[in-house]
């Protein structure tokens, strides 16, 4: 009304100074739409992903669910023979030696996925040998180095049952901090500001499996990673009515292709006038597995013989039973996203790790390499196949057992050249990575404290470990080289600085350290991510507690903090009932 009175006021004119003409009536307010409204939609942040075809209580027919159980068995078989081969020959094992090896590692491996997917956290995870025993075990094999054995298949059987040894005993540790929930009450400092490095090191961590292994053999391993992207990524969306399944199988397919490419190779003469590494790389029949596999072999208790314990041997295996919790917690967090789940919970992070200890303890019991650890690669497949199924990953762990006893079937599929799994982890390793970054969604992502704290922890997690990879010998020796630690007898003659009676030899305490334990957690990349995401997230004051994404984060933290908790992560029956909850 005020504003039609004065549309037709005649103003008066300029030099009548003391007439002044009314002010203006402000504009109405302009609505500033959010940034970025403009140019298109804003995702809120989701949970749980709904783009999988299967999440983890959904499940394809069973046909489908075979070929992908058979598809995981696959999938980890090659880091299980890349171990295998790393570490047999240094311990003076034959083919057959190696053979077996692979067996136990099946077995086991097939043992504990049935063991984590009940029991565990019960999420769709593999558990297969893990790299972060390696140091620990090349430690071991070196304290043999100028031992006297009657020939090289008894230093093998010695250094296996002293691995024996450690594993068992190192074990205690897992079960200790897993089931007495100290695990999950360390959970409790984490944010999402600290699970995105963890995850993201869990993928990125392992690249040195990726595409440097690949290049030993270029031939095979390249065109194996790009016939991957196509045949899985876009020959879906040219062939529609068969791309759900070229999503799903596509890795199979492409691994038969090029595998059959390799054995052309081989047998038209290829690679027979090139350097022996090329010939171990490219050459489908330099692994001598399927010669020297058994038909039929059982993996038994002290396979090996009597475990031997020494202590230097336990505290190293130690430092790396507890990089393997703070590489599989990562991974579980992963598995949790790519499963279409919710986070798993305190309790549940805690329960997994002691399982995992108990895991271990089998391990050693069966003679085992090494321990096991959630497989990153099979967590990349539930992504890459979009296929969640909790059925599949638990079919599979048939096929481990399958051919960890039938020997000469196993032997076949462990003879596909390393370069092709390279080329798979290539993908797998990657799509666990991004899966990392999916968790900034939940927490202040244009905070400068949050970006300080990422960008440094992300940083120091590759650039740390690699300093110790770069500096460690042959031998698992690495960068720390400190005077103070665990001791082992050696006789001597003369004075000495301390003693005590051992036989009737006096002996000097020689100090072996504590260099492996060290060595081994700062050469992990999620390990190094944890400690200093941790250390920096608690202590970096933040303006609110949403900044740091707790509010999405606390409620799985509680048992029954969210009503989703008991829905994906509650034991199988009624099993609870009987268990008490201080162990749940």
């Amino acid at each position: 009304m005020g504003e039609t009175a004065h549309h037709n006021h005649q103003h008066p004119p300029a030099h009548h100074n003391h007439q002044h003409p009314p002010n203006p009536m402000p504009p109405p307010p302009v609505v500033v739409p959010p940034l970025g409204a403009a140019r298109g939609p804003v995702y809120p942040p989701t949970e749980q992903l709904i783009q999988m075809h299967y999440c983890i209580h959904s499940n394809p027919s069973w046909v489908q669910t075979a070929v992908l159980g058979f598809q995981h068995y696959i999938v980890m078989l090659g880091t299980t023979v890349m171990i295998a081969t790393a570490l047999v020959p240094r311990m003076g094992g034959s083919h057959g030696d190696k053979a077996r090896v692979i067996q136990s590692l099946l077995f086991m491996s097939g043992i504990n996925t049935l063991l984590q997917t009940w029991f565990g956290t019960r999420l769709p995870t593999v558990m297969g040998p893990s790299f972060a025993y390696i140091i620990s075990v090349l430690a071991i094999i070196n304290d043999f180095s100028d031992s006297t054995f009657a020939n090289e298949h008894e230093r093998f059987t010695h250094t296996m049952r002293a691995i024996q040894g450690s594993l068992i005993v190192s074990s205690l540790i897992n079960i200790v901090i897993g089931y007495s929930n100290a695990w999950g009450n360390l959970t409790r400092f984490f944010s999402p500001i600290v699970i995105v490095p963890v995850v993201c090191l869990v993928g990125l961590g392992l690249f040195a499996r990726g595409f440097p292994q690949l290049g030993n053999c270029v031939e095979i391993g390249l065109p194996m990673l790009i016939l991957l992207v196509i045949g899985q990524q876009y020959l879906q969306h040219i062939f529609p009515a068969a791309g759900s399944l070229l999503e799903k199988f596509a890795l199979l397919v492409c691994i038969g292709i090029i595998w059959s490419f390799a054995a052309i190779l081989t047998v038209a003469g290829a690679y027979n006038n090139v350097r022996e590494p090329t010939k171990l790389s490219c050459r489908i029949d330099r692994s001598f597995l399927m010669s020297s596999a058994p038909w039929i072999k059982i993996p038994y208790p002290f396979q090996w013989g009597t475990p031997i314990f020494r202590a230097s041997h336990v505290f190293g295996m130690m430092g790396a039973a507890l990089v393997s919790s703070a590489e599989s917690t990562g991974t579980f967090y992963a598995a949790s996203r790519l499963a279409g789940a919710t986070a798993p919970p305190g309790h549940v992070l805690s329960r997994s790790i002691g399982l995992q200890g108990v895991g271990q303890l089998l391990e050693g019991i069966f003679g085992a390499v090494v321990g096991t650890a959630a497989a990153v690669e099979n967590v990349g497949l539930l992504g890459l196949a979009r296929v969640g199924s909790r059925r599949a990953v638990q079919i599979s762990t048939a096929f481990m057992i399958f051919f960890s006893i039938f020997g000469k079937f196993g032997a076949f599929f462990a003879s596909i050249p390393l370069p092709i799994f390279a080329a798979i982890y290539c993908v797998l390793y990657g799509i666990v990575a991004a899966t990392g970054i999916t968790f900034i969604q939940f927490a202040n992502n244009n905070s400068m404290r949050n970006i300080y704290i990422l960008g440094l922890t992300l940083f120091l997690g590759i650039s740390i470990p690699q300093y110790f990879v770069m500096n460690t010998d042959n031998a698992g020796h690495g960068p720390v080289k400190t005077h103070g630690g665990w001791v082992r007898p050696v006789k001597t003659k003369g004075s000495f600085i301390c003693t005590y009676f051992y036989g009737n030899d006096y002996v000097l305490i020689c100090s072996l350290q504590f260099n492996d334990i060290l060595n081994t957690i700062f050469s992990s990349s999620p390990t190094v991510a944890l400690i200093v995401g941790t250390l920096l997230d608690n202590t970096l004051e933040a303006r609110r507690i949403e900044e740091r994404g707790l509010p999405w984060l606390i409620p799985f933290h509680r048992r029954k903090g969210d009503s989703r908790n008991e829905e994906f992560y509650s034991y199988p029956l009624r099993i609870s009932e009987y268990i008490p909850t201080r162990f749940l």
